[in-house]
């Protein structure tokens, strides 16, 4: 059985039109590690949205434990990468690393067989519904709504998701809700913004403008505080996107209504599939976290997935960098079935412009 015989790894970081916040956090640029695997004739790609470090960690690390083993055994290179970071620590930018690496991986399997990723994975949907993610709380009411517009509009997707964690959250809410109409889901985040008391109060208000999905009231970390929050509140109450191994998961999943997993994160396809299964035993979907061309394969594989977020940011970054992107137009997604692999490709002469 042909080997992997390379891996490769490079940072590139990709700015911001203009600078962005959220209810915790902000940023002018986004770090994107591209990782690509040889072996068996092919190329397998994976990325991570994280710091340029993973890079050196993909190379000098797991690169190691994963040339000259199978193509095709990549639940087995994952579980030689794991136990190579045993005295490194796994959850953070290790965890990174190892997604962007089992992503390529997956890839490359699915190239050498000649098959779409999402049938290698074990295809269970033909089309994947996304919700637009944006709506930054650093945005003009005119640019919210104009991004709102665009979603509902053009690009006449029917679940939107704004960020809040400000002091103008409940007029921004009526703002979306008035720009969506009636017949659109509408969604917030507070990005881990709120205590335990304002979510409560915010919760009590969402009904108002019937948001159906409250993503972080509090700090991830506060499972008792994301419990209490879901008892008093009718939208459901999510998190998980910071989740980097099992055992993270399966202590959130009973604080949660739906579980969030970033494939980018949480150790790639072969954690993904864990996790999945972990909320499906307790009766819970999954809903896939940002890099959306990437977590579209897993999605269509995953019995349970209720959504994908196609996030502004990382739509702008892929479309960029990469070619073979999806379209979120009519608000789902269909991975192809004539392309092997996840059928994604770098656009070399732009990603040496973005390079570190």
């Amino acid at each position: 059985m042909t080997a992997v015989d390379h891996v490769t790894a490079r940072a590139c970081r990709v700015p911001t039109p203009e600078p962005e916040t959220d209810g915790t956090l902000g940023w002018d640029a986004t770090t994107v590690v591209v990782v690509e695997v040889r072996g068996a004739g092919v190329t397998g790609l994976g990325w991570t949205y994280a710091d340029a470090a993973c890079a050196s960690l993909v190379e000098g690390v797991l690169a190691g434990v994963v040339v000259g083993r199978p193509v095709l055994d990549v639940p087995a290179c994952w579980t030689a990468m794991r136990r190579a970071v045993r005295n490194l620590g796994r959850p953070g930018l290790v965890s990174c690393a190892i997604s962007a690496l089992d992503i390529a991986l997956w890839d490359a399997a699915a190239r050498s067989c000649g098959l779409p990723l999402c049938r290698l994975l074990g295809r269970v949907h033909d089309s994947v519904a996304v919700y637009g993610s944006g709506g930054f709380t650093s945005m003009s009411d005119a640019d919210l709504r104009a991004q709102l517009e665009d979603w509902v509009g053009p690009g006449r997707i029917p679940r939107v998701k704004i960020k809040i964690g400000g002091p103008r959250d409940l007029e921004r809410i009526a703002l979306a809700r008035e720009t969506v109409g009636a017949d659109t889901e509408l969604y917030v985040d507070a990005n881990g913004a709120y205590s335990v008391g304002r979510a409560r109060r915010t919760a009590e208000r969402l009904a108002d403008w019937d948001v159906t999905w409250f993503e972080e009231p509090v700090s991830s970390d506060d499972l008792a505080g994301l419990a209490q929050v879901r008892a008093s509140s009718s939208a459901d109450v999510t998190a998980g996107e910071y989740g980097y191994d099992l055992p993270y998961f399966a202590r959130m999943i009973d604080a949660v209504d739906c579980l969030q997993v970033d494939v980018t994160r949480c150790g790639g396809y072969t954690e993904w599939r864990r996790v999945a299964a972990l909320a499906a035993a307790a009766n819970r979907d999954v809903s896939a976290h940002c890099a959306p061309n990437l977590s579209a394969h897993a999605g269509a594989a995953t019995e349970n997935l209720r959504h994908l977020e196609w996030f502004a940011d990382h739509d702008r970054i892929e479309t960029l960098l990469f070619d073979g992107v999806l379209d979120p137009t009519g608000g789902a997604v269909s991975p192809s079935m004539s392309v092997p692999g996840h059928g994604l490709s770098v656009k070399e002469d732009v990603a040496r412009r973005f390079e570190l």
